[in-house]
């Protein structure tokens, strides 16, 4: 279970891998829009899997008390 609160920095490594590729493809004048797909869904995931982990947390918490 503590493999899961790794894996969402896993998404954080992909955006930014993605945003540096669209610069990098902005620059040459080239469509990246695959990458700014990848940097958006990532972003989300991260930000959706840290809420739910937290959510999950509380509710253990509360669980045991």
């Amino acid at each position: 279970m503590k493999v899961l609160n790794y894996t969402k920095y896993v998404y954080l490594i992909v955006a930014a891998l993605s945003i540096y590729k669209i610069i990098e493809l902005w620059d040459k004048g080239t469509e990246s829009y695959i990458f700014i797909a990848f940097a958006v869904v990532s972003l989300f995931m991260f930000f959706f899997r840290s809420y739910y982990a937290k959510r999950f947390e509380d509710y253990r918490k509360e669980k045991d008390q």
